[in-house]
């Protein structure tokens, strides 16, 4: 994984403060491959923001939001129940809006999950849309950006976790 050469005055690279934004589901991968890829791009120097950065006190929403704003790239680990955060979602929004502007690039990573679940909204991801819907909390539009941002990100050049999660890391 490269990141831009400092020596261009007007890349917008040089104006972020993290080179790599995790966007993960908690439950599923923070104890366990997260964990692992943050530790393995901390040892080769990326300075990667993961959502364990803010502080207790902080407005986590504004924070995620600032760091999304501040990051040159994005790897978004799905897993199985990835949908089944809003959180995730409205983050997986945000970033896909970033990439759609310029000047960062998205990395699907589908752990332990078919990347065409995502794709398509299939098996874990139709029912947590479902759910999503019925608990009548979201409108349309929402509903709408959720899933455009899940195929647009799914239909990215990525990774796929047919290996182990640990030399996984090492591929990434």
């Amino acid at each position: 994984m490269a990141m831009a050469s400092s020596s261009t005055s007007s890349n917008t690279f040089d104006l972020k403060k993290y080179d790599v934004f995790i966007s993960f589901r908690g439950d599923d991968t923070r104890a366990g491959f997260t964990s692992h890829l943050h530790a393995a791009l901390g040892r080769t120097k990326y300075n990667t923001y993961i959502d364990y950065r803010i502080q207790k006190g902080d407005q986590v929403w504004a924070e995620l939001m600032k760091a999304i704003k501040d990051s040159t790239l994005f790897l978004v680990v799905f897993s199985e129940n990835y949908a089944s955060s809003t959180w995730c979602l409205n983050e997986l929004v945000e970033i896909i809006e970033c990439h759609k502007n310029g000047g960062v690039v998205v990395i699907p990573v589908f752990y332990q999950i078919d990347p065409s679940h995502v794709r398509k909204q299939t098996g874990s991801y139709g029912t947590a849309m479902e759910k999503h819907k019925k608990q009548g909390n979201n409108d349309d539009k929402m509903m709408q950006n959720w899933k455009n941002a899940l195929s647009q990100a799914a239909n990215l050049s990525g990774f796929d976790s047919t290996s182990y999660r640990y030399l996984m890391c090492f591929k990434i």
